[in-house]
């Protein structure tokens, strides 16, 4: 049987996780991320045992297994902090985390890498990024830490494919490390997307530096900001810079099957005809091939 694709959007938690894979279920999607506790504070309150319990018999009730789930950390965490005591406070953060999609049953945890904030150079903040990476996973069990692409604003690292591979290359469990492909962080950190070649050149690119086997999930977001603008400003489908090809190219490609594909998109009530659109991009390469 084929693998299927695994297309949905990063829905609302509010009122408790168990209500995310609800939230999922009723714009169509066969997957979905989510925020486990406010991304916006350092701090919350234990998972309840009876949300734990609901999360989980929602999960199973619509399908959803822990590979179609794209749980994000918080906003605040910055592993490669160049200041001990506030990179100490971003691990404990993400090791919390880590944990609460242990007790969720969940298998990924996506996180942005890190920023140097001018104090030290990207060599040694990537560095501190997988030595942080490489402490939490001693400490938490069955989790993987997928590491998502930046768009290169400010001082944010991981914004190529040679910086994520360095940050893979010093994490000592490659087994619980993984990426999350952000089509608008790419398309500004400088990787054209807007014809198939650009989409070919760019994914041969990505598979010689990091290798497929790394990728766990993607975003599919269109941009604000022009090709290689560092604008982390995202667009609905097909109304940004990016345009269509993108996302139509993913979706007609094998080796985008089987990884959430996750829209972080501006409009959210466009979210049902986004996955329609995308499922039909799918749908005419199935019977084009068939003629």
């Amino acid at each position: 049987m084929t693998t299927p694709y695994y297309v949905g959007a990063h829905v609302s938690a509010a009122g408790g996780v168990q209500n995310a894979p609800l939230n999922a279920a009723a714009i169509g999607a066969n997957a979905f991320a989510l925020f486990t506790k406010n991304q916006r504070r350092w701090v919350a309150k234990p998972l309840a045992t009876a949300d734990i319990d609901a999360f989980k018999r929602n999960c199973e009730q619509h399908g959803f297994s822990p590979r179609q789930i794209l749980p994000h950390d918080s906003y605040l965490i910055n592993l490669g902090h160049p200041e001990p005591d506030a990179r100490a406070k971003s691990l404990d953060a993400f090791i919390d985390e880590m944990q609460r999609c242990q007790q969720l049953g969940l298998c990924y945890l996506n996180l942005h890498p890190g920023s140097h904030l001018r104090q030290i150079d990207e060599d040694q903040c990537l560095s501190l990024i997988a030595e942080s990476i490489n402490r939490a996973l001693e400490q938490t069990d069955g989790v993987t830490a997928v590491l998502e692409n930046t768009a290169g604003q400010g001082s944010n690292l991981g914004y190529t494919f040679a910086q994520l591979a360095q940050i893979i290359d010093q994490v000592e469990d490659k087994s619980r490390v993984g990426v999350c492909i952000d089509t608008c962080h790419l398309f500004a950190a400088g990787y054209d997307l807007r014809s198939r070649e650009d989409c070919q050149q760019a994914f041969a690119e990505f598979g010689r530096l990091v290798g497929f086997d790394y990728l766990c999930g993607m975003h599919l977001n269109d941009s604000k900001g022009g090709h290689g603008s560092r604008l982390d400003r995202h667009h609905s489908l097909g109304q940004g810079e990016i345009g269509w090809t993108v996302f139509e190219y993913l979706m007609q490609d094998d080796r985008f099957r089987g990884v959430p594909l996750i829209l972080e998109t501006i409009d959210e009530t466009l979210w049902a005809d986004e996955i329609r659109q995308l499922r039909a991009f799918a749908g005419a390469a199935v019977q084009e091939a068939g003629q």
